[in-house]
C-alpha cells in the first residue's frame, strides 16, 4: 500500500486510529505541530500524527516519493524514524516504546510493562498490521531499523524553527 492509501486507511477508520494511538502514541487526529519547522535545505515537512507528549510526526519531501519521517518532540529534538511511512508504522507497532528503544534501554522491560499497562496491545498490533499491511518486525529488527534511520538525522533532517530563531537537538548521538 502507497503513501496515500496508508494514510486514507487510517483516516478513515476509527479503530485504526485508536489502536495506532494506543500501540504508538501514534495520534493521526492531532495535525496541529507546537511550531512550524523548516530542514536544512529549506523544505517545510508536513505534519500526519502527534503524540500524547506534544510531539509530531512528520513526512519529509515532495509529496508522491518516498518520503522519510522524522519525529520532532515539544522539547526541541528530533530524529528520523524510518525511510517511509509504511516502515515508521511498523517500528512504532513493533516497539511498545521508540523512545526508550532510541535510548537503549532493554526492550525486554518495555515490552512487559506495556502489556501490564496495556493488555489489549497485542491484538492492537495485530489489526495494525492486517488493516495496513505491515511486516511483523521483532522488537530488535524495529529498534535496528529505527537507529538505522536516526543516524541519517543529521544534518539534512535536523529542522529548526520557522517563526524564531534556534534549532533541534538530535534525539539519537549514539555511534
Amino acid at each position: 500500500m502507497d503513501e496515500e492509501g496508508v494514510l486514507a486507511r487510517i483516516r478513515g477508520d476509527e479503530a485504526l486510529r485508536s489502536a495506532l494511538d494506543l500501540v504508538g502514541d501514534f495520534d493521526a487526529d492531532r495535525l496541529d505541530p507546537v511550531e512550524e519547522l523548516e530542514l536544512p535545505d529549506g523544505s517545510r515537512p508536513a505534519p500526519v500524527a502527534g503524540c500524547a507528549a506534544g510531539g509530531t510526526y512528520y513526512l519529509c519531501g515532495p509529496a508522491g516519493t518516498r518520503r522519510p519521517v522524522l519525529y520532532a518532540g515539544s522539547e526541541g529534538q528530533a530524529t528520523l524514524l524510518a525511510a517511509d511511512l509504511a516502515e515508521a508504522l511498523a517500528v512504532v507497532t513493533a516497539l511498545a516504546s521508540w523512545q526508550d528503544a532510541l535510548d537503549g534501554r532493554p526492550l525486554d522491560g518495555s515490552e512487559e510493562e506495556a502489556r501490564a499497562d496495556h493488555p489489549g496491545i497485542d491484538a492492537a498490533r495485530e489489526r495494525i498490521r492486517a488493516a495496513l499491511a505491515l511486516p511483523v518486525l521483532t522488537p530488535e529488527e524495529a529498534r535496528e531499523r529505527l537507529l538505522t534511520a536516526a543516524r541519517r538525522t543529521v544534518p539534512g533532517f535536523l529542522p529548526v524553527p520557522v517563526e524564531h530563531d534556534g534549532h533541534y537537538e538530535p534525539m539519537y548521538t549514539g555511534d
